[in-house]
């Protein structure tokens, strides 16, 4: 078994984290199959939306341009609990697509942005056929194991 373990320090408190790869389970491109937390508090995001601070729709028809307004959302919904990307425990990932080099597209564009360390978790990535907001084509919802 592969395991991962990260030992986080904030405010003075203690959190321990821990990723794995159970040796039964295929290779990942970057997440853990398992995420062990060991805290008392947890925040859950809503789904994260390409919208920017006036509710408009950022980047229509542009996958890239979306997540990086996705990034700037979600890095300020953790800054405002106190978290940052490495105390996010779960994430799933929707994009409007069932192309795999558009899927591809979306994980590597996340995984390589300043919320990249949220995406070394238990992680899920779907393609969907609709989102919430006409034009919207990517959305991201995180767990997050909040420290002390």
């Amino acid at each position: 078994m592969r395991v991962c373990g990260l030992l986080t320090r904030l405010a003075g408190m203690t959190s321990k984290i821990t990723r794995i790869n159970p040796e039964q389970l295929h290779e990942t491109p970057g997440y853990h199959h398992v995420t062990v937390v060991e805290v008392g508090r947890t925040a859950y995001l809503a789904g994260q939306c390409p919208l920017d601070r006036n509710g408009s729709l950022v980047g229509s028809g542009s996958v890239e341009v979306q997540v990086d307004q996705v990034v700037v959302n979600a890095l300020a919904a953790l800054k405002a609990v106190n978290a940052q990307p490495q105390h996010v425990v779960r994430s799933v990932i929707y994009v409007r697509s069932d192309d795999r080099e558009v899927l591809g597209i979306a994980w590597r564009r996340l995984t390589a942005s300043a919320l990249g360390p949220a995406f070394s978790s238990a992680s899920t990535l779907l393609g969907v056929a609709q989102l919430g907001f006409a034009g919207q084509l990517v959305e991201v919802d995180l767990t997050v194991a909040l420290p002390d």
